[in-house]
């Protein structure tokens, strides 16, 4: 980077007094750097008069959509995303977001979907038609880079979960086989000699089910939209019965609706109480076979209710032999403010609590369908439990 380019650097950084900023730096910005000031000027400095008369955000759609257009045009979508959430928190651009026009200029990301969840009950039917599109966008990326991990994961897990060690000819895995019995090759018939026949596994209806309970309270917004969409990923694996239940005060069951993660997200209430006792209630009521059930729930366990039936509750599921799961976020987020004690009493029974970012997921599922430790499982990646922060 020659001295020229560092200044012209230091110059966007800078901003505030551009006469000032110019004369220090013997820089002079061309009418391209001139417009990625003034977008950085309008979310980053002080609204004062001078601002609104360069084009700063203040209130209006008009603004706030050449805004977003400009940061498209000169900033990577990963810069866009950034700016577009501290935009959001920073000049209170979430009234904004119900107009359609301003939706169609935004970059879709996992924060801007969770704002738009939260707001669609108060949409009009034109601006959710529009906000569906950003939505589905959002989804579809997503999908695409995290769906193949979590089939290919959880497929091979359930294939390693059921050993066939006897497979019938229609389920024999003919390049396992003989990959397993080359050292019984016949160079004289040049042909292997099966010794050892390895299967897919025998196919049932249902070899695990699955069960996602999730908390919609609006602390929990981003990790809504990675468990609705894995929701729908693992509801297309024909040997895994999924279910997804979210909650608050109430309980609202979407498994009808997995086919379409869209309507999975837009099924949520972002925001309101917890009453996670009440949830998984209605989710161990699902239970038909205990041994083949994991059960996921994804909360920071701030229990609304009385917690010592929580507990009670999840000690029921852990002893009928179910797997249960805490997840406190699975977002990239990190850890949110969580309720300690409940983790540490859910750790106690065997449910060790910590966060889960969405690239883990489809390990996490694996090993949970292996019934692995999901502690120690944890553990070897670094990831500290709520167990652990209690020793």
């Amino acid at each position: 980077m020659d001295d020229q380019e560092r200044k012209r650097r230091w110059r966007l950084v800078l901003g505030a007094d551009e006469s000032q900023a110019d004369a220090a730096l013997n820089v002079s910005l061309s009418s391209v750097d001139q417009t990625i000031d003034r977008a950085l000027s309008a979310l980053y400095e002080p609204a004062t008069e001078d601002d609104k008369r360069r084009g700063g955000l203040g209130g209006s759609s008009p603004n706030v959509a050449r805004w977003l257009g400009d940061i498209r045009q000169f900033f990577p979508s990963s810069v866009v995303r950034v700016m577009q959430q501290d935009a959001m928190e920073r000049l209170d651009l979430k009234k904004l977001l119900m107009e359609p026009e301003m939706l169609e200029h935004v970059e879709p990301d996992v924060h801007l979907v969770a704002n738009l969840l939260s707001l669609s009950g108060m949409m009009p039917r034109k601006t959710k038609e529009t906000a569906r599109l950003v939505v589905q966008k959002c989804v579809d990326e997503i999908q695409k880079k995290l769906a193949e991990p979590m089939r290919d994961a959880v497929t091979g897990a359930l294939n390693r979960s059921v050993r066939n060690r006897r497979p019938k000819h229609s389920e024999i895995d003919w390049n396992r086989t003989i990959r397993a019995n080359l050292k019984n090759y016949q160079a004289d018939y040049n042909t292997v000699i099966p010794e050892a026949r390895i299967g897919y596994g025998r196919r049932r209806s249902a070899l695990r089910d699955i069960i996602l309970c999730i908390d919609q309270s609006g602390s929990m917004a981003t990790s809504v939209v990675y468990s609705g969409i894995f929701a729908a990923v693992l509801a297309t694996l024909p040997a895994v019965r999924t279910q997804v239940v979210v909650f608050d005060t109430s309980v609202v069951d979407l498994s009808d609706k997995l086919n379409d993660p869209v309507e999975v997200l837009f099924g949520t209430q972002l925001g309101g109480g917890t009453d996670i006792n009440q949830a998984l209630a209605y989710c161990q009521s699902l239970i038909r076979q205990p041994q083949q059930t994991i059960m996921v729930l994804i909360s920071d366990l701030i229990e609304g209710g009385v917690r010592e039936n929580l507990i009670k509750r999840a000690g029921s599921i852990i002893a009928s032999g179910a797997t249960l799961i805490s997840l406190l976020a699975l977002c990239d987020d990190g850890t949110p403010c969580y309720d300690h004690e409940n983790a540490a009493d859910l750790a106690a029974l065997g449910s060790p609590a910590f966060a889960c970012t969405p690239d883990l997921f489809p390990a996490l599922m694996a090993a949970a369908i292996q019934r692995h430790d999901i502690g120690q499982w944890a553990s070897s990646l670094g990831i500290t439990t709520a167990r652990a922060s209690q020793d």
